[in-house]
């Protein structure tokens, strides 16, 4: 959030997040639904289910994550996906010749 919205109120309100609870949604994201985001993406989407937890049964919640994880793949926020893939997801990329990593 800018800080010029904070200074002005303009926010409902404040959820904090930790940074590690940031990266451990950003990981998730990324293993389980195939978004890569970075810190500040997790962190969104942290506030997200924090607010689905409350919410109405039947609320619909939009989340837009404010980044991409490109910029992130040296840090420690992936530094515990493997550089070299894996057999299976070789078999992967090979199952769809039009897309396949080289």
């Amino acid at each position: 959030m800018l800080q010029e919205a904070v200074d002005a109120g303009l926010y409902d309100e404040l959820i904090p997040v930790a940074g590690p609870d940031g990266i451990a949604w950003a990981q998730k994201l990324a293993r389980q639904e195939g978004i890569l985001t970075g810190i500040s993406g997790g962190a969104t989407f942290a506030v997200a289910m924090k607010i689905a937890e409350r919410a109405e049964p039947g609320s619909v919640i939009l989340c837009m994550l404010p980044d991409t994880g490109e910029r992130y793949m040296s840090t420690p926020l992936f530094e515990a996906i493997p550089e070299e893939m894996t057999d299976d997801e070789i078999a992967l990329s090979r199952s769809t010749p039009g897309y396949q990593l080289d």
